[in-house]
C-alpha cells in the first residue's frame, strides 16, 4: 500500500504541454507556473523553431523537460538522434514511435544505456497510438486491430525492446499496467479536468480517472494554458491528482474517507 507520506508530490506528475512558437511565448507561459507543475513538454513546434534554447529556458526556471520529438526512422538514425537529445541538460524523458518496430527500439535503448550511467540517463518511452487516432483512422493506414489491442501489443513490444515506458491514452493505461507491470512508466496525454472540453483529442479521461488507471505522468495543455488563471488551474489539477492518489492507496474493502 502506498502511504500518504510515500505518494509522489501531485504537481510532479503534471507535464505542461508548451505548444508555443517562440521563446517569448514560452517565457510568459512557464514563468508564473514555477512550483505549480513538474515538467515542461517541448515538442516539434517549439523545438524546430527555437532548438535547445527552449530546453535551457525551462531548466532555468527549475523545470525538467519531456522532449517530445517522437523519433521514427531507421534504427541507427533514431539511436543517434536520441543520444543527441539526451545530451541536453535538464531532459528527463525522450520518446520515439513504437511503430518503428523492435529493432529500432532495441538499438536506441542499448545506445542510450551504453552512453549514460543509469542515474543520468533520461527515460526512453515509446508512443503507442496517438490519442487523436480512432479505429477508422488506423484502418486507413492498414491497421485493423481494435485500438485497445494495438496499444497493448505495442506496449508489450516496447517493454521487450528495453523501453522504460510508453505514451498512451488514459483509456488504455489500466490495461498497460496489467500487461507490463508496476515499474513500467505510463505517460498519458488526453487528460482533462471533469468540466473541460475535448478539443481535438478522441480518447480522453479525467485527471482522477487517469491516475486511478495507473498513469505516472499526465500531459496537460489547454486546461492550463487556456485558463484565465493558469496557476489556479494547475493547482486544481494537482489537488485532483492528490485526491485520486489517496483513494487509490486505500486497501480494497476499506471505505474511503473522501
Amino acid at each position: 500500500m502506498e502511504t500518504e507520506e510515500l505518494m509522489q508530490d501531485p504537481k510532479e506528475k503534471i507535464i505542461l504541454a508548451a505548444d508555443v512558437s517562440s521563446l517569448e511565448e514560452l517565457d510568459l507561459l512557464i514563468a508564473p507556473l514555477k512550483g505549480a507543475i513538474g515538467l515542461v513538454k517541448i515538442g516539434k513546434q517549439l523545438f524546430t523553431r527555437c532548438g535547445p534554447a527552449a530546453i535551457r529556458m525551462a531548466q532555468e526556471y527549475g523545470f525538467e523537460v519531456f522532449l517530445d520529438l517522437k523519433y521514427h526512422d531507421i534504427p541507427n538514425t533514431v539511436a543517434q538522434a536520441t543520444l543527441s537529445a539526451a545530451c541536453h541538460k535538464g531532459v528527463k524523458i525522450i520518446n520515439l514511435h513504437a511503430l518503428g518496430g523492435r529493432e529500432m527500439m532495441e538499438v536506441t535503448a542499448a545506445a542510450l544505456r551504453k552512453e549514460f550511467p543509469e542515474e543520468l540517463r533520461p527515460k526512453l518511452i515509446a508512443v503507442t497510438i496517438l490519442t487523436s487516432s480512432t479505429e477508422e483512422t488506423l484502418g486507413e493506414v492498414g491497421i485493423f486491430l481494435p485500438v485497445k489491442e494495438m496499444v497493448i501489443k505495442l506496449a508489450e513490444l516496447a517493454k521487450k525492446s528495453g523501453m522504460d515506458g510508453v505514451v498512451a491514452s488514459p483509456q488504455e493505461a489500466v490495461f498497460i499496467r496489467e500487461a507490463c507491470g508496476p515499474d513500467f512508466l505510463i505517460v498519458t496525454p488526453g487528460v482533462r479536468p471533469a468540466d473541460a472540453s475535448l478539443d481535438d483529442q478522441k480518447r480522453v479521461a479525467t485527471t482522477s480517472g487517469a491516475i486511478k488507471a495507473g498513469a505516472d505522468y499526465l500531459v496537460i495543455g489547454r486546461p492550463i494554458t487556456a485558463a484565465p488563471d493558469r496557476v489556479k488551474a494547475a493547482q486544481a489539477i494537482a489537488e485532483e491528482i492528490y485526491l485520486a492518489q489517496r483513494k487509490s492507496s486505500i486497501p480494497a474493502g476499506q471505505a474511503s474517507p473522501l
